[in-house]
């Protein structure tokens, strides 16, 4: 193989860009991002050739680039490749942690993906490659499982008229003559085909690679075969519902969902999916709590694939100037966000809400619950937008493709949605937001202490100083915001003994008592329980907001739930001061209405 192949220069045409900066993009917008990732492995790979030295492995793959270059091709652009890629590069330039496993290893990892190729060309080698933990992957293919008792080991690939063997010292793995199929001591790579022949969706469940979790690798963990059944059975009812419902990205993800990490279940109505800019059309996703869950997942991680090709291609914002470090709050995380990751999440959240916008008028939705995810979403998104759509760092792309989504969010906002799902969609979006202020924001100091000093000798409101811009600051102890999201759509499931607050709130990591009464609509109870929630634990954020929400929902002290649901982080550091200096903290809602009132 040479690494002097001529690369193109690659330009997207004005109809693929504009699709692509609506959140959109169909096969034949895909298929020019990923001729340019073709271009960008290679590059990947010409400097690594440069950096070191890939001996045996760089001949092998040379040959079975002239027997077999469709299939070298496919391993080029298998999303674990690219993830190995970048990832060996940073090692190399000590930007990735240097320990586990070793880089010789790492750099092994050529001679399984030479090997592979190799393999699917049917030519004559031998070769070593790394064995990891008693596993050999080659990439593609599967994985050999041998009784090698050392974390690092080498194993010798070894192919002669068709009959390969994967062997140590002591032992030989033979690798089936069709490496689809399972054989002792071989796991094939489980290839998925789902739906009907026209619009059928080709991908792999990968669970083998090392480089098949992101953004760091992990050994081999085969799946079992009932396991890998469910799956492809989801994924055929979540592949239909994208056919229904989004044929046009259902067609685009035919050519760039390339592979699916499948991870273990989580919490109800928490699944944790990722994807990464290294590894075009690959997702790591945990199992779904049903088809149309999966279908959203699908989605908004491909959201995320074709944001990362257009930035391989053209960038959407200016590098930040040295020394700043501006945060934003993302609607949909825990933590505050950079701007590069806050423009990630804005163009993956758009795609969810296309999707339950689509969903939601479904003869198989649960509607109300699809009610919710629409309402939700598409205003998470448009707050996300209103933060940054004129930051003077977005570059003439990123303007437009924020402007884009912006006027796509002001359609969504527009579209009638049932009242209970729209007001839980109001409440829980506010909620979020208050209990972010909570945990991240900090009230100057200076003005903190004002407050205590002007509470202390009865000043008939705080310092004007209270009011100016708290600081983002983060706090790693902020967890579970999305708590009273994930209540509601407990509420709105179908069973019976979701909709009891007492048994939703047992199953929900996180959630206080407060949270579940407040998600069944039980107002004064919540006020209850987080007031006295905040005399048992005073820091508690997420009590300080939700009693706020509380407050609002009763429709009682108006002054003190405007402070809370809007400046929840005021109350909590004047209560905090207040408990450093006295035995008898205040009431919270007193507090909360003092703090309200205009100031002194």
């Amino acid at each position: 193989m040479s690494a002097e192949q001529s690369l193109p220069h690659h330009r997207l045409p004005p109809d693929a860009l504009a699709e692509l900066i609506r959140g959109e993009g169909g096969p034949a917008a895909l298929d020019l991002l990923l001729r340019a990732e073709r271009s960008r492995r290679l590059l990947l790979l010409r400097m690594l050739d440069d950096t070191t030295d890939l001996g045996p492995a760089w001949d092998l793959l040379s040959a079975a680039q002239q027997h077999h270059p469709t299939a070298v091709n496919d391993l080029l652009m298998y999303p674990q490749t690219g993830m190995w890629l970048a990832t060996t590069l940073r090692r190399l330039r000590g930007k990735e942690p240097q320990d586990d496993p070793p880089l010789w290893v790492v750099l092994g990892h050529f001679a399984a993906l030479a090997a592979a190729a190799a393999l699917r060309a049917k030519l004559d080698f031998a070769i070593q490659v790394p064995v990891r933990h008693g596993r050999v992957p080659l990439p593609t293919l599967g994985c050999a499982m041998l009784p090698v008792s050392e974390p690092w080991a080498t194993a010798t690939v070894r192919s002669r008229s068709g009959q390969t063997v994967v062997a140590v010292p002591g032992c030989e793995v033979a690798v089936p003559t069709d490496p689809g199929t399972a054989g002792p001591g071989w796991h094939p790579l489980h290839h998925v085909s789902v739906g009907p022949a026209e619009r059928r969706l080709e991908t792999v469940l990968d669970d083998v690679d090392p480089y098949r979790t992101y953004p760091r690798p992990t050994e081999p963990r085969p799946l079992s075969e009932e396991t890998a059944a469910h799956w492809r059975r989801t994924l055929e009812r979540a592949w239909a519902v994208l056919l229904r419902e989004l044929p046009e990205t259902a067609a685009a993800m035919r050519s760039g969902l390339l592979s699916l990490t499948p991870t273990a279940a989580r919490e109800r109505f928490r699944p944790r999916s990722v994807s990464a800019g290294d590894a075009f059309g690959g997702i790591e996703a945990s199992e779904p709590d049903d088809a149309a869950q999966l279908a959203a997942t699908l989605v908004h991680e491909f959201q995320h694939t074709k944001l990362g090709g257009l930035l391989h291609l053209a960038p959407l914002l200016t590098p930040a100037p040295e020394g700043t470090g501006e945060l934003w709050y993302a609607p949909w995380r825990d933590d505050p966000r950079p701007l590069e990751g806050l423009l990630q999440g804005i163009y993956a959240f758009a795609g969810i809400a296309r999707f339950w916008n689509a969903h939601r008028v479904a003869p198989s939705a649960h509607s109300p619950l699809a009610h919710f995810e629409f309402a939700l979403w598409r205003a998470q998104t448009a707050t996300a937008i209103e933060q940054v759509h004129r930051h003077p760092r977005c570059t003439p792309l990123g303007r437009a493709l924020l402007v884009a989504l912006r006027d796509q969010c002001a359609q969504w906002l527009a579209e009638p949605v049932p009242k209970e799902p729209l007001a839980l969609a109001r409440l829980c979006a506010d909620d979020h937001a208050a209990r972010w202020r909570a945990h991240h924001r900090r009230p100057p100091a200076a003005a903190v202490r004002a407050a205590v000093h002007a509470w202390q000798r009865g000043a008939s409101g705080p310092p004007a100083s209270l009011a100016a811009e708290p600081e983002v600051v983060p706090d790693p102890s902020a967890r579970w915001l999305d708590s009273l999201a994930v209540l509601v759509r407990y509420r709105l499931s179908a069973t019976a003994d979701d909709r009891r607050p007492d048994a939703a709130a047992t199953e929900v990591t996180g959630a206080l008592s407060g949270d579940a009464l407040l998600a069944a609509g039980e107002a004064t109870a919540a006020r209850r329980a987080y007031t006295a929630h905040l005399k048992a634990e005073p820091e508690a954020a997420g009590a300080w907001a939700g009693l706020g929400r509380a407050l609002a929902a009763e429709n009682t002290e108006p002054t003190a739930a405007h402070l809370l649901s809007r400046h929840p982080e005021r109350a909590r550091a004047v209560h905090q001061a207040l408990l450093r200096v006295t035995d008898s903290p205040p009431d919270p809602v007193r507090l909360a209405a003092w703090l309200g009132s205009p100031p002194a």
